[in-house]
């Protein structure tokens, strides 16, 4: 009987000590911006990346969790100015910086040296398919007259895209040689610091076309200054993207899109990177995100930090295999 009473009170005592600790480590776990939180963007603005950081702002801003949230545009380097500032704030969770398969294809590319395992994936929202466009006054009428001129002379157009090479722009600049049947390696490409700067290039006769996001020339289209020449989507899209028509559609096979989303420096803990997935998905929860998805011709596609690192692994390996069919990767 003695022992029962004895296992009893040290019960008791464990039971006790673990309702007082309790609290202690839910605390310990929690964590939220104890400052104001940094988007980098990695891009000029005007461009997808910098429109994506911004909607995501006035979303977050929301939550009264954050004290503050800045957005700061540190473009070059086809994103490697960002994100080489971002890897410079390791373990500190008040910076994140957008990131795209740009990032992927630089380091594929030897353009940097940077990958996504240096950082902490934290979040992909989005999927933006890409948008092949001209001068409202080009021959180029339709997606069957752009192979016809590739066909007669590869090298005779000028594509301008943002903002590195053999990214997701670049990729389906050669998916469309491919239908062509010409060498993607002879397309005269010239690189851009943002879409807003590539369409306005496009409009003032500069380039031939522009090869890039839809939400940057949109309002070009409906004034009557540019005209779409084919969406790189299976299918025609809902919201702003429901007027255009789809390079598949036309005989080209060329389906291909860009992911966006955000990343955090290295050494995030687990209780930071949980806030972040909290932080995200609450963002993303109200009406003013599917308004922004359909003017923005975005499809949804939220993955939490887990699922975005998981993505990333497969991504490496898609995009090392389509640059190489390109011919845009060095081979060793």
């Amino acid at each position: 009987m003695n022992l029962v009473i004895a296992l009893l009170r040290r019960t008791g005592l464990c039971l006790a000590a673990a309702a007082i600790l309790a609290p202690a480590t839910a605390a310990a776990q929690e964590w939220k911006p104890s400052k104001n939180v940094d988007i980098v963007v990695a891009s000029g603005a005007g461009g997808s990346s910098d429109r994506t950081a911004r909607v995501v702002q006035r979303l977050l801003q929301a939550n009264p969790a954050f004290p503050s949230i800045s957005v700061t545009n540190r473009q070059g380097g086809g994103g490697t100015v960002a994100w080489t500032y971002l890897a410079q704030q390791p373990g500190d969770p008040h910076y994140i910086a957008t990131f795209s398969p740009t990032m992927v294809t630089n380091q594929l590319l030897g353009v940097a040296k940077l990958r996504y395992t240096d950082f902490t994936p934290l979040s992909i929202i989005l999927r933006e398919y890409v948008l092949v466009t001209v001068n409202a006054d080009s021959p180029i009428t339709s997606g069957k007259v752009l192979l016809e001129r590739i066909r007669k002379d590869p090298t005779a157009l000028s594509f301008a895209f943002s903002a590195a090479p053999g990214n997701h722009n670049h990729v389906v600049i050669g998916m469309i040689f491919k239908a062509a049947g010409a060498d993607p390696k002879q397309s005269k490409v010239v690189i851009q610091k943002s879409g807003g700067a590539g369409a306005t290039a496009v409009m003032g006769g500069h380039i031939d076309v522009l090869v890039g996001a839809p939400a940057n020339v949109l309002p070009h289209i409906r004034a009557g200054k540019m005209r779409a020449i084919g969406l790189s989507a299976p299918n025609r899209q809902p919201g702003a993207a429901a007027e255009l028509p789809t390079l598949k559609e036309q005989g080209i096979d060329a389906v291909f899109y860009s992911w966006r989303g955000f990343l955090g420096a290295k050494g995030l803990t687990p209780a930071q990177v949980a806030f972040w997935d909290a932080a995200f998905a609450k963002a993303l929860q109200v009406e003013d995100w599917k308004t922004d998805l359909a003017k923005n011709a975005w499809a949804e596609d939220l993955k939490n930090a887990a699922e975005t690192r998981r993505h990333l692994d497969s991504e490496q390996e898609l995009i090392a295999r389509m640059l190489g069919e390109l011919g845009l990767l060095k081979r060793s």
